[in-house]
């Protein structure tokens, strides 16, 4: 894979992120509508039918692509309003869909044989035989890979599979398996999966206890605060508990995913399309992020090394790591 056909996918929120991500410079830009269809299904963010055709139009302008993600897994017997969401994408034009529902997919491959589709990272599929599969049985043309596989594992399944493949390379981590998390339903109801929250910002709480701050989710505590120390937000997976005696993050610390210098190793492995998480944050980050890694690629393009770039400030926790794609416990 060259340098020169790789494309930079930013998330999109909002209207004002979506400008941001486009005049920043993406390549392509990840949307939602504003309902349960899409995986970040929270209040303020999102888009009206309306809102997205006018987005369309922006990015289209200037030469950016638009991306709909419709990766939840529709209700038992009741798949109207995801239907629908994948009718509206290709009545508006978006340049393809982004699916994780096996029904959803042969729905869109059926109805509209037309539109571009995209194997949402909320499938899970991470083998050959996977990719393989939805390729063959719905025209699927592009699969965002898990974030649990090494760049060598990444490179072997390129090498296997007739597709392209779009990895994360900055934001959140999903500590879960994508598509299979029970944590968050578990405390609020609520489906990160099928109602597209994960620790909805309706059952989060921060309570003073004398110089301390608690963050509870759906009435449990997630996370107890010094007087001083930052108060994230507080998410199951992420929590810090007590057990056998022992306080700690019991499965993952407060972090950042952040491949810049990787990029010119995921490039060699034969990965198509960079994709940054985000759609729940300002235009600010989305505006930082999408300009650090523009950068970086065009400097790959040139023959140059990537620019050391600082992104402490925007990362959770203010801590970096290159997850699973080094894995340097194996």
């Amino acid at each position: 894979m060259s340098a020169e056909n790789v494309e930079l996918v930013c998330p999109a929120g909002t209207p004002a992120a979506l400008k941001a991500a486009v005049d920043a410079g993406a390549d392509c830009v990840y949307v939602g509508f504003r309902d349960e269809t899409n995986a970040r299904n929270f209040p303020g963010l999102n888009f009206s039918r309306p809102e997205l055709a006018d987005g369309i139009a922006y990015a289209h302008e200037r030469g950016t692509k638009v991306l709909v993600a419709i990766n939840t897994f529709p209700r038992a017997g009741q798949p109207e309003i995801w239907r629908k969401a994948v009718d509206d994408a290709a009545r508006l034009k978006a340049d393809a869909v982004i699916l994780a529902d096996v029904g959803l997919c042969d729905y869109a491959h059926r109805a509209h044989p037309e539109l571009r589709l995209h194997l949402s990272v909320q499938a899970s599929a991470s083998s050959a035989e996977a990719i393989r599969f939805y390729h063959q049985a719905f025209g699927i043309q592009r699969a965002v890979l898990p974030r649990v596989l090494t760049v060598p594992e990444i490179a072997a399944l390129c090498g296997q599979v007739p597709i392209e493949m779009e990895v994360f390379v900055f934001g959140g981590l999903c500590v879960m398996a994508e598509g299979r998390c029970s944590l968050s339903s578990y405390a609020t109801g609520q489906s990160p999966n099928m109602n597209g929250v994960c620790s909805p910002a309706s059952h989060v709480r921060y309570v003073e206890k004398g110089d301390k701050v608690v963050s509870q989710l759906g009435g449990f505590t997630i996370n107890t605060f010094r007087s001083g120390e930052s108060a994230g937000y507080p998410t199951l997976c992420k929590g810090r508990f007590e057990a056998n005696g022992r306080l700690s993050y019991l499965f993952e610390e407060p972090t950042s995913l952040n491949t810049l210098s990787l990029l010119p190793d995921l490039i060699a492995a034969g990965v198509t399309a960079f994709k940054i998480e985000g759609r729940q944050r300002g235009r600010a980050y989305v505006g930082n992020v999408v300009t650090a890694f523009r950068r970086a690629v065009d400097a790959i393009r040139r023959g140059e090394t990537p620019p050391a770039i600082d992104l402490d400030a925007i990362t959770e926790g203010n801590r970096q790591t290159s997850g699973a794609y080094e894995r340097s416990w194996r």
